[in-house]
Parts: structure tokens; C-alpha cells; sequence
């Protein structure tokens, strides 16, 4: 096999994009901000399922320190948390929709278990 000279130019904007949202729930995090306006830290768990408090955590805090979401926290006991999406986050929306939109074309969506009749 012949050598290649050289490497391969890298896709700069691609890389950095990739590594803001690296993580398994960061696409659907900006999703359900963006569709809900805000969401506090228990609706998104609950939206998410099967998500640790701590992975939560630890996403919201790097979407955050991205610039892609806000946290508003509330000054009241028990303590509440509201997350919205920055300016940053909203220009994001076009291309969630965009890949939404894919996933329904091309992705097929599991159907769900037929109904117990014994139920």
C-alpha cells in the first residue's frame, strides 16, 4: 500500500464542535431546553430516564462553561435551578430541528411492545 506524504489536514470547526458536545446526553439536553424554554434539574432527569444526578451534573456544567446554556438559580429553600439557552444556544436550534428532521427520515424509530391483553 502506497505512503501517504504528509497528514491529512484536520477539520478545525468540525473538532472543536465535537468536542463541545462530546457526551452522550448533550444533544438531547440543548433539545429539551430549547423545545421547553427552560427546564429545572429534575424535569430534564425525569425527560432523560437513564441519566446518573452526576453525569446530569456534569453536562449541564460543560454546556454551561461552553456557553451554550444559563443557570438561574433561585433564591429559596428547597433550592431551585432553571436552565435556559444563551444567544449561543438559540443560534444552535436550526441544527438540532435539522438533525431531528434526519433522524425521522432515515433513522427508524423503534415501534412500541403491543399492549399486554391481560392487562
Amino acid at each position: 500500500m502506497a505512503n501517504i506524504k504528509g497528514s491529512l489536514p484536520r477539520c478545525v470547526p468540525m473538532c472543536l464542535l465535537q468536542s463541545v458536545l462530546t457526551g452522550k446526553w448533550k444533544i438531547l439536553i440543548l433539545w429539551y431546553i430549547s423545545t421547553y424554554q427552560t427546564q429545572r434539574f429534575g424535569e430534564l432527569r425525569r425527560r432523560l430516564g437513564d441519566i446518573t444526578q452526576s453525569t446530569l451534573t456534569k453536562q449541564l456544567r460543560e454546556l454551561e462553561s461552553d456557553g451554550f446554556i444559563q443557570r438561574y438559580i433561585y433564591q429559596e429553600i428547597p433550592p431551585k435551578v432553571e436552565y435556559s439557552l444563551t444567544e449561543l444556544g438559540k443560534s444552535f436550534i436550526p441544527i438540532l430541528e435539522t438533525m431531528k428532521a434526519w433522524s425521522e427520515t432515515h433513522l427508524s424509530i423503534p415501534a412500541p411492545p403491543p399492549a399486554d391483553p391481560n392487562e
